[in-house]
């Protein structure tokens, strides 16, 4: 069992404050969604612990299994277990998704411990199947020339293949239609467990109609203000965010 735990983050984009004070803790074997409207830090949760270099953590901390990831590069944080599926995919023309993946697979690995070829291309073929990509896809260049959906159902791979301690999504479901979408949530499910934990970034309830959340975050002006269970994100839904604003407001 694994554990992130995010204790009192502030954030910050040059002199400007994004996140002001945000703690929560996330369990091996545990989905957690974050909703709130645009501006409101989401992302910059997501990039930051991931390690972005444009988001500076000014205070506070982020724990991998009780030790601070906040001196390690990204790639060492990815090392660690940190995975972070972007919302709008990099294209990195002229480098395989074969040859990718299979490079990530093995800086994962111990020193001097050596990829077996046909072991991995067999793991990575069953992942493709499982996520309805042609294994054709293996020989194009990554989200070179790709549609949206293929492009998040490419990501669900890498994190397929990487098996991560702890997913960060932000914002999976964008521009996805709905057979897509499926596709993508039944592949997030499939690593759902005691080995993997995932933060979900979302402005839309129907990713939770197919990966239903243990707990549902409101995130307002950097912070988070109220967690419930998916109710809360169908009362969302149904409301809007002006009704958590005006209770804000009120207390």
């Amino acid at each position: 069992m694994s554990k992130l735990e995010i204790k009192d983050l502030h954030i910050a984009i040059g002199e400007k404050k994004i996140v002001k004070g945000l703690s929560l803790t996330i369990n091996s074997g545990e989905v957690h969604a974050i909703m709130g409207p645009n501006g409101t830090g989401k992302s910059t949760l997501a990039k930051a612990i991931a390690g972005h270099p444009d988001y500076t953590i000014t205070s506070g901390d982020v724990l991998l299994d009780y030790k601070s990831i906040l001196d390690m590069e990204p790639d060492e944080r990815a090392r660690a277990g940190i995975f972070l599926a972007f919302q709008y995919p990099s294209e990195i023309p002229g480098v395989s998704i074969a040859n990718f993946l299979r490079a990530g697979v093995q800086a994962r690995m111990a020193d001097g411990e050596e990829l077996d070829a046909s072991g991995y291309y067999k793991r990575l073929y069953s992942k493709m199947d499982m996520l309805k990509i042609d294994r054709k896809f293996t020989s194009r260049a990554v989200n070179d020339g790709f549609s949206g959906g293929e492009k998040k159902r490419c990501e669900i791979l890498q994190m397929a293949m990487l098996e991560p301690k702890f997913a960060l999504m932000d914002e999976t479901d964008s521009g996805l239609d709905i057979d897509a979408l499926k596709i993508v949530a039944e592949g997030v499910e499939s690593m759902r467990g005691d080995k993997f934990g995932a933060l979900m970034i979302t402005h839309y309830q129907r990713l939770l109609d197919y990966i239903v959340p243990d707990q549902v975050h409101v995130m307002f002006d950097g912070r988070i203000v109220k967690t419930g269970d998916k109710s809360l994100a169908l009362e969302l839904e149904a409301k809007g965010y002006d009704w958590v604003s005006k209770e804000l407001a009120s207390a």
